[in-house]
């Protein structure tokens, strides 16, 4: 494998992403959805993109976020939602979006705890430990990361409640809603100000963490005691 020229040495100004120009091209651009390039298309599972390029924008979270608030009520999932982002600078932002959405349709989410960042495995530990004991009101969730994608790339990725990655059926039917929502009035979709959806009767706050890292830790403790 051929090392890269840059490894070990500071990154040149010239490679670095703008974040203030991504953060507000995120509420500024709009998208066409005449534009492929700028239409909604899920991947393994999530929507990804970048703002600058016009696909990654509020318009879009807010179309993906009504769509899977629609999705889940067709499907009868009346568990909570449970929500994380990573440290994608497009990350923080299509949550509160998102928030603002799910809150307005009476979705049930379920917040990091100080809106702190969470590594996408916990998404699904919170859905399965959940289902485990609710079989009458199942959970489900959003995973807001572009993976190992570039710093400017955004990612939205739906869980339903088996836990892990929603299947092409699942996320052809969110994204067709949206990009119907997004080729009409996205504006017009139902949200509550960011503030007001904070402290919605609906939304809490989840520790995401601990849960996981005592499995994790119960793991680790039995593989000693059985080396």
């Amino acid at each position: 494998m051929r090392i890269h020229e840059l490894a070990g040495k500071v990154a040149p100004n010239s490679v670095l992403a703008n974040i203030p120009r991504l953060v507000s091209a995120y509420y500024t651009y709009q998208p066409d959805v005449a534009e492929p390039t700028q239409q909604v298309a899920f991947g393994t599972s999530g929507h990804r993109g970048t703002s600058l390029k016009k696909s990654f924008n509020q318009n879009h979270i807010l179309a993906i976020s009504q769509a899977i608030a629609e999705y889940r009520k067709s499907q009868h999932i009346n568990g909570p939602l449970f929500i994380g982002m990573d440290t994608h600078a497009l990350s923080e932002p299509a949550l509160c979006s998102a928030l603002e959405v799910f809150a307005a349709a009476g979705v049930t989410v379920m917040i990091p705890k100080g809106l702190g960042y969470t590594p996408t495995p916990v998404i699904s530990h919170a859905i399965l430990t959940h289902n485990r004991d609710n079989k009458q009101a199942l959970a489900d969730g959003v995973v807001i990361t572009p993976s190992h994608n570039p710093p400017e790339d955004g990612g939205f990725k739906y869980n339903p409640p088996h836990g892990g990655p929603a299947g092409n059926e699942i996320t052809q039917r969110i994204a067709d809603r949206a990009n119907e929502i997004l080729g009409s009035r996205p504006d017009r979709v139902k949200r509550l100000p960011f503030e007001s959806a904070l402290k919605a009767e609906t939304t809490h706050e989840y520790d995401y963490i601990s849960p996981y890292a005592a499995i994790a830790s119960r793991s680790t403790t039995a593989a000693r005691s059985a080396t």
